[in-house]
């Protein structure tokens, strides 16, 4: 089977370890709406621990060397978060500390990377969005440039655990879109 035709892995991760968050039902909406266009799994962030260099050196946890893993075997991510204090949640912020690492060979590097934020307020988040772009960019990663996904006032949009907001979810699929797109000029560009 030629790279191209191998079916697209992406990988989520929600900024959210709420018990009913908001990010997660949004990703677990976009993972059952993506058809055969492509496979999204869902890696939970609730076991990774707060980031040690001196763990890390020796003996890093498990969660963590998951996390890495995953990120390593998809071919792109799906990253959301909610806002807090103008910024992305603490848990992720920690989550791709851990990514970072081998410093210059973490998995995050060069792999095509779709952002996202939602958010209760009307401005869905938007601020987060600065920080993570930044986070992920300096750790070598593709941030797809393209409008932001913000998904404002999320918590009239989510109900039964799904994003039930067609408009929302519109946007948010034609954004996957242009993630595989990325994809697929990287899996071209490896073939040639």
């Amino acid at each position: 089977m030629t790279d191209s035709a191998k079916p697209v892995r992406l990988l989520g991760l929600s900024g959210s370890i709420r018990r009913h968050s908001h990010c997660t039902a949004v990703l677990s909406t976009l993972a059952g709406s993506l058809g055969d266009k492509a496979e999204m799994t869902l890696f939970p962030l609730n076991e990774i621990p707060p980031y040690d260099p001196d763990l890390d050196a020796e003996n890093t946890p498990a969660p963590a060397t998951a996390l890495r893993d995953s990120i390593a075997a998809a071919d792109g991510l799906v990253i959301i978060s909610p806002e807090y204090n103008y910024g992305m949640s603490g848990v992720l912020k920690n989550a791709l500390d851990w990514a970072s690492r081998p410093a210059m060979k973490s998995p995050v590097r060069g792999k095509p990377i779709l952002i996202m934020t939602a958010s209760p307020a009307f401005t869905g988040g938007v601020r987060a969005q600065h920080e993570m772009r930044e986070t992920l960019s300096g750790m070598m990663g593709r941030v797809i440039a393209r409008p932001q996904v913000v998904i404002g006032m999320v918590h009239e949009k989510i109900k039964d655990g799904r994003l039930t907001d067609q408009a929302a979810l519109d946007f948010a699929l034609a954004a996957i879109d242009d993630l595989l797109a990325e994809v697929a000029l990287l899996r071209g560009a490896k073939g040639a």
